[in-house]
């Protein structure tokens, strides 16, 4: 949500972000309805001074003659255009509402202007593509053959975009989601969380996907919501709270499974396990003060780029640009990984600096070092680290034998009893 007072002081600042957006500009039309609030609230103000004048002098004259007759006339006409004047500011107030609730985030200064992917920027590559001395195959391709990645049976009980893994792979899957987590608790400082994946309206609201991207999602009939990400009930932990500077960063992680309805991929990614209606992802966020989130945001990227040196697997970092970014973010690092079957990068993590955006959204606050009153919105970002799903694609496909076979990574052994290749 953006910061009404912000957009009367910096209109034109307003204007400029959304145009870099690539929208066109909103805040003549916000401004307008604003006015005429402010000035039905101070109409009302002097309606009521004067209701309450006539009031009291209906009450020296003890309500009779033809003045306090006239006055009681007055009251009742200043009591109507009150009701009317409330009346419109609700619907002013509402409108208001649903067009800021619409209105993607700005972009930092430094996120590079353009309409796509087209535009992003390459920040760096980690790691060198394995040279094969066999045509490598598809992931899918190398499950099928081990009889342990199932689509048919999948799409018997659930239709498109869902996947059964047995054996060996399902047990990989677990593998490399307790790895992950293990690090990022271990190492990077993170507090693992169970949360709900079951989540109302407001928790969606709160971190952007709702109003706008309801058809992206998955409701259920008594009115939850599944949720796209752990980034909503993470993120919601600091709803409506007030916290203390001296509690920041406050960092968090878990791992859920994710439901995405994939209303815009149609026809994208049909093979495969790359796009699924249901997978499971370990989410980083990160709750900070405005002067934090830069540095947090560089944390939190190298923390996901962890996962992936850890596990020998190439990448590259890139600086989405303003066309390509997600509504809630001001500054997003994308996080591709080398896919040998598809001779080219895909993306396994995105790492958002969000600004005040979601806390306005939330009213999540921050009180600075010795003050008592003064409160600010906090900062929360949020990041995958890693999706749980394209790592296993990534390490089949990277770690593929001549013979079919599944080299094992070694950081992943000790979770897989010592099993160093899964083999047909």
């Amino acid at each position: 949500m953006h910061d009404l007072k912000w957009i009367r002081d910096n209109a034109a600042a307003f204007d400029e972000g959304l145009r870099r957006r690539g929208l066109t500009a909103a805040a003549a039309a916000i401004l307008e309805a604003d006015e005429r609030l402010r000035r039905l609230q101070t109409e009302i103000q002097t309606w009521l001074t004067r209701r309450n004048e006539a009031s009291r002098r209906i009450g020296a004259l003890k309500g009779q003659g033809a003045e306090a007759e006239a006055l009681k006339a007055e009251v009742g006409d200043l009591k109507e255009r009150i009701r009317l004047a409330e009346g419109e500011i609700a619907t002013l107030g509402d409108d208001i509402e649903s067009q800021l609730a619409t209105i993607p985030n700005l972009p930092l200064g430094d996120v590079p202007e353009g309409p796509d992917e087209s535009a992003n920027v390459e920040l760096r590559r980690v790691g060198q593509p394995r040279a094969f001395d066999f045509k490598p195959q598809s992931h899918d391709a190398i499950g099928k053959a081990l009889g342990l990645m199932d689509f048919e049976a999948a799409s018997q009980i659930s239709g498109a975009r869902f996947v059964v893994l047995k054996g060996a792979l399902a047990r990989l899957e677990r593998a490399l989601a307790a790895f992950m987590l293990d690090l990022h608790t271990g190492e990077f400082g993170y507090t693992e969380v169970s949360p709900p994946i079951l989540v109302r309206d407001q928790a969606l609201y709160g971190t952007g996907q709702l109003p706008k991207f309801a058809e992206d999602l998955f409701r259920t009939r008594d009115d939850y919501w599944l949720i796209p990400t752990a980034e909503v009930p993470l993120t919601n932990l600091a709803r409506e709270r007030i916290l203390d500077d001296t509690a920041l960063p406050l960092r968090l992680t878990a791992l859920t499974p994710c439901f995405r309805s994939e209303a815009g991929a149609a026809g994208r990614d049909t093979r495969g396990m790359i796009r699924q209606h249901q997978f499971y992802k370990v989410e980083l966020v990160s709750i900070t003060t405005p002067e934090q989130s830069a540095d947090e945001h560089e944390r939190m990227t190298a923390c996901a780029e962890t996962v992936l040196k850890r596990l020998g697997l190439p990448y590259r970092v890139m600086l989405l640009s303003t066309g390509d970014m997600g509504f809630a973010a001001a500054k997003t690092y994308d996080i591709e990984v080398w896919l040998p079957a598809e001779n080219t990068y895909r993306e396994i993590s995105s790492c958002s600096n969000c600004g005040d955006f979601q806390a306005r959204r939330m009213k999540a606050r921050t009180r600075p070092l010795g003050s008592r009153q003064q409160t600010r919105f906090v900062h929360p970002l949020n990041g995958s680290g890693l999706a749980v799903g394209r790592t296993l694609v990534a390490v089949i496909e990277n770690y593929q034998e001549a013979d079919g076979a599944i080299a094992v990574p070694e950081p992943l052994r000790p979770y897989l009893g010592g099993l160093a290749r899964i083999e047909p």
